[in-house]
């Protein structure tokens, strides 16, 4: 299935009105459609005034209580999917403050249990040193001052132990060189300690791994509700539980192949190291 970007900003208010016809073609009180749905009725009501977005699951079950027929429950289908898919473009973000997207994904990180990062090219904030965040940020125009210390502020979920962090960084994320060669060595030492943290396992995938099909992009798993892909003009937001698992299979095929622990801590101490020569 193909949509537009402009699509996905509209899909949430039409996808509830649609319900909320269909219900009422069907003659069905919003309590009788809970009841047949095995669902609350304030969810039902918050559904169809668009307060809540409902699931594939949701929708199947609402479209199978009104008795839909199939090319109906299709095409309502296929705007659940295009609603549980959202684009951030990056100009958009920009626009609005780069510091207003760490409030987002702080959000995220408080209301998740589970992470899992892969990292393709460059090292993300939770791990940054603070000169490498300013020199991620160089390219942007701005005085980015609030962004960075929210960036640092949420390096802090990373010492909650409840909550369990997966990262598996390339080669050419930690030794890309976005900073001076002395801060780098001092970015990769980061990256060494955090292996000791119970909670967090970083993993390093050396130039010499044979990949597993041909990655693309950065991307995060939170649980497995939301995954987020980076790209060069922003970021796609996946709720769809296909597209989701999707990139939790592909994360399990760089895990297999990722150096964990003391094997990690060694070779990130030798990246480090040629830096200081």
């Amino acid at each position: 299935m193909t949509f537009e970007p402009e699509q996905m900003g509209q899909s949430a208010h039409e996808l509830a009105v649609l319900l909320k016809t269909l219900r009422e073609t069907a003659k069905l009180s919003g309590e009788r459609l809970a009841k047949r749905c095995n669902m609350s009725q304030s969810k039902v009501s918050r559904i169809e005034n668009g307060k809540v977005r409902p699931s594939l699951v949701d929708v199947d079950q609402i479209l199978r209580a009104l008795d839909a027929p199939p090319a109906l429950v299709a095409e309502v289908m296929a705007l659940t999917r295009i609603t549980n898919t959202q684009w951030q473009d990056a100009r958009s973000l920009r626009r609005k403050g780069l510091d207003k997207k760490q409030l987002e994904l702080a959000g995220l990180e408080q209301s998740s249990t589970e992470f899992r990062y892969f990292l393709l090219s460059m090292i993300t904030g939770l791990l940054s040193t603070p000169e490498y965040i300013r020199a991620s940020l160089a390219h942007v125009p701005g005085d980015h001052g609030r962004t960075v210390a929210r960036k640092l502020e949420r390096q802090e979920v990373l010492y909650d132990r409840p909550k369990r962090f997966t990262f598996i960084l390339t080669e050419q994320a930690v030794r890309s060189p976005f900073v001076a060669r002395e801060a780098m060595a001092v970015q990769i030492d980061r990256l060494a300690s955090l292996t000791h943290l119970v909670n967090v396992r970083l993993g390093v995938l050396p130039i010499e791994t044979r990949m597993p099909g041909n990655p693309l992009n950065t991307f995060t798993v939170y649980d497995e509700r939301i995954a987020t892909a980076e790209l060069s003009a922003g970021v796609m937001v996946f709720r769809d539980p296909r597209d989701v698992r999707s990139y939790l299979d592909e994360f399990a095929a760089y895990e297999g192949l990722a150096l964990f622990g003391e094997a990690a801590r060694e070779k990130l101490g030798e990246w480090a190291v040629r830096y200081r020569v």
